[in-house]
């Protein structure tokens, strides 16, 4: 008795069993995301952020990093971060201020309205 199975039927089932499997990890996956992002942090604002790094060497480098109140210079290597020096000038802090908030009145909508009137003016 041979049995031969019908190759398309067997492939339509590889293939919805694949669909199922893969729909239900990317599911999974949304979940996860979603309630990891709530629990993680309360707010959208990052307290930590990279303002400039400078390669001195094969994979080394001095980075100025900034974390609430102070200014931070780091030198980094391939095997260890040591502190440099830490900032905590309000002057030298100001020049360094989030460039989003120095630019808080020029949102896209802005741009996009400025660029709208001018292309009106020349016509």
């Amino acid at each position: 008795m041979n049995y031969h199975p019908d190759l398309l039927s067997t492939v339509l089932k590889m293939i919805t069993a694949l669909v199922i499997v893969l729909g239900g990890l990317f599911i999974v996956f949304y979940f996860l995301r979603r309630i990891l992002k709530r629990e993680v942090g309360g707010s959208s604002e990052k307290l930590i952020r990279v303002l400039a790094s400078s390669y001195i060497g094969a994979k080394k480098n001095i980075s100025l990093i900034e974390v609430p109140g102070s200014i931070l210079v780091l030198g980094v290597t391939s095997d260890n971060i040591c502190l440099l020096t830490k900032i905590e000038d309000e002057e030298i802090l100001n020049r360094f201020k989030r460039p989003e908030e120095k630019k808080r009145s020029t949102s896209f909508s802005d741009q996009l309205n400025k660029l709208c009137s001018r292309s009106r003016l020349e016509t």
